[in-house]
């Protein structure tokens, strides 16, 4: 489904009903120099949620809860095992500028849920100038695992996105995810992209992490960080069995310029796995070769 199928906004209520004007929707926190303009005030981005939850039963796991509105659709895979599988389907351009999207996925006591995307995610400018967000919101239950894998995302010029992914795990969970950056599209500069990881095990904090990228956000392409690169992509695995099985630091890659990757062990238990590369392709490779995911 295209964006032109979302119904238009409804004409703004009169000064009496304050409440529903465009004035008290919040607009972008742009610079002074790119303040947004009465038409792109007015514009009203898509607000989607997706919800899943995977539960035990009869010593497999099913997806008693399967939701997805605005650009979501989602669909069962066929089980491997007894882990279920999910794949996020696009229906339309998203997240454009004003977006508000949400996933939330629970795996329960003892469920294993694996989670895709179909294609890779495209922030893109919109009509507005406004930010969009896109929050995933995963738990994961004592005894349970939860893999969530998405396709890359690719931060295209002039887009403005804020994303984050809160995970809460019990002591006794398991988890496994893999993130891909590419900033900006072939021949082009990457646009504004703010990304928050925070991840508790137990209510206790294993990973609080923070980047941004393009306009506006100082160093993000010098030594320091991404080095001139344009890929860059981690995996976060959290498993109780790494106490008894500690890993220990690694690099991947022999040439800085094609890119390289650093396993790093973390308090949690936990490993991080960190990587850039000139390009997906390359990224994948050297993820890849640090912990091959099937």
């Amino acid at each position: 489904m295209s964006r032109a199928a979302v119904p238009s906004p409804p004409t703004p209520a009169p000064a009496s009903t304050p409440a529903s004007t465009p004035a008290s929707t919040p607009t972008s926190a742009s610079t002074p120099t790119e303040r947004a303009t009465p038409t792109e005030r007015a514009v009203v981005g898509v607000h989607a949620t997706a919800r899943i939850r995977a539960a035990r039963a009869g010593g497999t796991t099913v997806v008693p809860v399967l939701s997805g509105d605005g650009p979501f659709d989602l669909r069962r895979g066929r089980a491997h095992g007894d882990q279920a599988r999910v794949c996020v389907l696009g229906t339309m351009t998203a997240p454009l500028g004003g977006d508000r999207l949400h996933i939330e996925a629970t795996a329960d006591h003892a469920a294993h849920l694996r989670i895709t995307t179909a294609a890779a995610t495209i922030a893109l400018r919109g009509p507005t100038t406004a930010h969009a967000t896109y929050d995933v919101h995963l738990r994961v239950a004592e005894h349970a695992s939860l893999h969530w894998l998405p396709q890359p995302l690719i931060s295209a010029a002039r887009s403005n996105l804020r994303q984050s992914c809160t995970i809460d795990l019990a002591p006794t969970a398991r988890l496994l995810l893999r993130e891909e950056i590419v900033l900006g599209r072939s021949g082009e500069p990457p646009g504004r992209l703010s990304t928050r990881l925070s991840v508790r095990r137990d209510g206790r904090p294993v990973l609080e992490q923070q980047t941004g990228y393009g306009p506006g956000a100082p160093g993000w392409d010098g030594p320091a960080v991404l080095a001139g690169h344009r890929a860059v992509g981690q995996i976060l695995i959290v498993d109780p069995a790494l106490d008894r099985h500690p890993p220990r630091a690694r690099l991947f890659g022999d040439n800085p310029a094609t890119g390289q990757a650093v396993l790093t062990p973390l308090a949690g238990p936990a490993l991080l796995i960190t990587a850039l590369a000139p390009d997906t392709m390359r990224l994948r490779r050297l993820l890849d070769a640090a912990h091959p995911i099937p």
